[in-house]
């Protein structure tokens, strides 16, 4: 499976970012004395929410933190746009951006060190369109490209040579998607990656406006 499920640390406790699978989380935590404050759901896709149950059975006290209009078979928080996240035991705070595109109910978590985007944002890509538009999907890059250029983007699937492959068929003489194929071709884990490299690679960030942004879409979906 090519999920990323990201942990925030601080000493012993950690929040969960988008667990699918509850098994490899536990083992994660017991094998290294962790204690989990806070599970943080991006949307509804079993891959990023099919382990929340698990955890909560075996740490029933954490807290559960997701979007304001899914319907999930658990209890959690409300988070909408706006909304600014602490975690008790976890010295971060997270903003929270509504990102429509690949899901009606996507968020995202932020502050000026760290994206954690789902499936919306990819190194060198991003989420297919299973219930937005494309000009809502532009429109939610738009508020990541207004982040500050340093923010290390914690997305949530291995896609990264696949997508630099699609983004050279579209510009091939761009010399730092170049330089990211060469880098990034010999890893097996390419991420976190930054703002600031998904604004000189990522085709989707360079798109103009929301019919170049779909047309770039439909070829990479054909790709």
């Amino acid at each position: 499976m090519d999920n990323y499920i990201w942990l925030i640390k601080d000493c012993r406790n950690v929040a969960i970012v988008d667990p699918g699978d509850a098994k490899p989380v536990i083992d994660y935590l017991k094998s290294n004395d962790l204690y989990p404050k806070a599970i943080l759901i991006t949307h509804k896709h079993y891959d990023h929410i099919g382990g929340v149950v698990g955890i909560k059975l075996q740490y029933p006290g954490v807290k559960i933190y997701g979007p304001k209009i899914s319907s999930f078979d658990f209890d959690y928080t409300v988070l909408e746009e706006g909304s600014t996240l602490s975690i008790e035991g976890i010295d971060i705070k997270l903003n929270v951006l509504e990102t429509p595109g690949h899901t009606d109910d996507h968020i995202a978590y932020y502050n000026d060190e760290v994206l954690f985007c789902g499936d919306t944002l990819f190194a060198c890509g991003c989420g297919r369109l299973f219930e937005g538009t494309a000009e809502q999907m532009f429109n939610t890059l738009q508020k990541f490209k207004s982040l500050k250029p340093h923010t290390r983007v914690y997305c949530a699937h291995e896609y990264t040579l696949e997508n630099i492959r699609f983004a050279m068929t579209l510009d091939k003489d761009n010399n730092h998607l170049n330089k990211r194929f060469d880098e990034d071709r010999l890893k097996s884990n390419t991420l976190p990656s930054t703002i600031e490299k998904e604004m000189a690679t990522n085709p989707f960030l360079l798109a103009e406006n929301s019919e170049q942004f779909k047309v770039i879409r439909l070829k990479k979906d054909a790709f």
